[in-house]
């Protein structure tokens, strides 16, 4: 008596992984090709850039803040107000 089981087809899901899995793969390929295997950034070089990059915002927010801060400080109406 032979089964008649048939595998599942994939899913939509099982599919759409299997092609970002193989274009992240071509990707890093062609990248490691052009630049050099010494040159591709590794997920250590990634978080480095990245905690730069949130350092670099946070210092800009400060400035803002520091520079809004001196402007209504020195705010002719903020000045007018505290007169009458």
């Amino acid at each position: 008596m032979a089964d008649s089981q048939q595998t599942p087809s994939p899913s939509l899901a099982e599919v759409s992984r299997a092609v970002v899995s193989v274009a992240a793969t071509l990707v890093t390929n062609v990248q490691r090709a052009m630049a050099g295997p010494a040159n591709v950034p590794t997920a250590r070089d990634n978080a480095y850039f990245a905690m730069l990059a949130d350092r670099a915002r946070n210092q800009a927010r400060d400035d803002l803040t520091r520079e809004v801060a001196a402007m209504l400080a020195t705010s002719p109406r903020q000045n007018m107000a505290k007169t009458r």
